[in-house]
């Protein structure tokens, strides 16, 4: 774990955010290549991540916010600081990074500056996935009918990219701790250094002594997804773009292949992110995703849109 992945004059770079920004770039080199080989403007595609970059940052905040299990914290961060516990240690509270007031009952630091911006610094971490990839659809999709440029390409040629920078993302997630799962004493098993979420989520659960010690072994859940993208991302490249029977089918393919997977990760998580009917909230909207993909594909296929299989073609 390292949170904090290197300095520079003095200005730190968070492990996550240097992650997230070098699968952007990776994502956003192999989409301009595919542009350039299929006789598209590449200028499009770069426009279209750096709009993408934007709403993805914006949207996985917002659902971080609404559905991660930490609204009244931001809530209470603006209108009564008092109300938020920091899971940090009694010098860690009174140092110059948190200048906080030490309560020794609860064992916990309460911040006393009000913050109502706290909910926008996505950089200090809270990113959720399918709130940016909701929000950076909808404004590419736009982008691309005012460019006139085939939606179905655009999103077959970003979809390796982006499972490739889903798993840059996930070993950022890594770095900094968070998405982890849950305890499990077996080979795969992974602790967490003290004062961790991992640590501090089984010190809340009575399961260790303090929030100043090792967690337990967990699952480590952020390199099980950063295995399932980047086999997304091959089998999409390899075997699903040869065989599209039209444009688009490789970015839905990859739509649904990582709901599924991201579905079934979920048993193994622990860290808080909402629940809703047993189920969590990224598990409700994968399955969502995959209704709508299935849909979408029955309907593409029956229009007839895109080229014929081959075997077909030269029958």
């Amino acid at each position: 774990m390292r949170p904090q992945l290197f300095q520079f004059f003095d200005v730190g770079f968070p492990a996550y955010f240097v992650m997230l920004v070098t699968g952007f770039a990776l994502a956003t080199a192999i989409a301009t290549m595919g542009a350039r080989r299929i006789g598209q403007n590449p200028d499009v595609i770069v426009d279209l991540a750096l709009l993408a970059l934007l709403l993805g940052v914006v949207g996985g905040r917002i659902f971080h916010v609404l559905f991660d299990g930490y609204f009244w914290d931001y809530v209470h961060l603006c209108t009564d600081p008092g109300a938020v516990d920091w899971p940090i240690t009694q010098a860690q509270c009174a140092s110059d990074r948190y200048a906080g007031v030490w309560d020794a009952q609860k064992n916990v630091c309460h911040p006393v500056t009000a913050d109502c911006f706290a909910w926008a610094k996505f950089w200090a971490g809270g990113l959720v996935y399918y709130g940016g990839l909701v929000f950076a659809t909808i404004g590419g999709l736009w982008m691309l009918r005012r460019d006139r440029f085939p939606w179905g390409k655009a999103s077959d040629l970003s979809a390796v990219g982006v499972a490739l920078g889903l798993g840059f993302g996930r070993m950022g997630c890594l770095l900094a701790g968070c998405c982890f799962g849950v305890r499990h004493e077996g080979p795969l098993g992974m602790s967490f250094p003290p004062f961790s979420p991992a640590s501090d989520a089984h010190a809340k659960l009575g399961e260790l002594a303090g929030r100043g010690v090792w967690s337990h072994a967990v699952h480590p859940t952020q390199i099980y997804e950063a295995a399932i993208s980047l086999a997304i991302a091959a089998a999409a490249m390899l075997y699903v773009q040869p065989r599209k029977r039209y444009d688009g089918q490789v970015f839905l393919w990859f739509l649904a292949a990582y709901a599924l997977g991201r579905f079934g990760l979920e048993f193994w998580r622990a860290d808080d992110r909402g629940a809703l009917f047993g189920l969590s909230t990224s598990q409700i909207i994968g399955l969502l995703i995959v209704i709508a993909v299935y849909a979408l594909h029955r309907r593409l296929i029956r229009r007839g849109e895109g080229p014929e299989p081959l075997a077909e073609s030269e029958a």
